[in-house]
């Protein structure tokens, strides 16, 4: 079913909005877009040399799907590079571009309700304690094999909260008119009944 509907889903770090959004898409036959992805691939490559502004000029689609963004490394470099206005420019025209498509859309991001996509037809705002997110992407992260601490991965996202809430370029705080959900004590299956009820009820009226 193509719903017509731009769905933006901002949010925290490992707080569950990227899983949702998936579900979203799949679910109601609509694209999506992991935006944090973007800025990911953009720190990737200047890891590997790149000159940012390059990188996020250059940007393809399909390098989303093959390289391994998920690491630490990558994750504090893509946070670093997302404070570069002229990185931010490119990636913009990028997501509007994506959003800009016949038969709806689904961008999960930092400031997808509040820039990329104001006038979307439906905002959320995901979120969960630093704790109970530490202890998602922890395992996530040894499920991929990598060998890190729990302590390591609460200090990096309680600092990538701090940069991205505190950053004067496009901050992650919630969209006024956004509805807020925090993921601490739910489940992803109970997250998405919630959110789903919110699209239904919307595509009904």
């Amino acid at each position: 079913m193509k719903i017509g509907l731009i769905i933006a889903i901002d949010g925290t770090a490992a707080s569950g909005k990227g899983t949702i959004s998936k579900k979203i898409a799949q679910n109601y036959s609509v694209p999506h877009l992991d935006t944090g992805l973007l800025y990911r691939l953009v720190g990737y490559k200047v890891l590997q040399g790149v000159d940012p502004v390059s990188a996020a000029s250059q940007l393809r689609a399909d390098e989303l799907k093959v390289l391994d963004l998920k690491t630490l490394r990558v994750s504090n470099a893509a946070s670093e590079v997302a404070k570069n206005p002229a990185v931010r420019a490119h990636l913009l025209e990028f997501q509007r571009d994506f959003a800009s498509k016949p038969g709806g859309a689904v961008l999960d991001g930092r400031d997808i309700g509040t820039v990329i996509c104001p006038n979307a037809h439906i905002k959320f705002f995901i979120t969960a304690s630093p704790d109970i997110r530490a202890q998602r992407r922890y395992k996530e992260l040894l499920g991929l094999g990598h060998s890190i601490s729990f302590e390591n991965v609460l200090r990096e996202i309680q600092e990538r909260d701090e940069r991205d809430s505190n950053r004067k370029q496009s901050p992650m705080v919630p969209a006024v008119d956004a509805i807020k959900i925090d993921t601490s004590d739910m489940t992803i299956n109970e997250v998405y009944e919630s959110v789903s009820k919110i699209i239904d009820s919307k595509l009904e009226n």
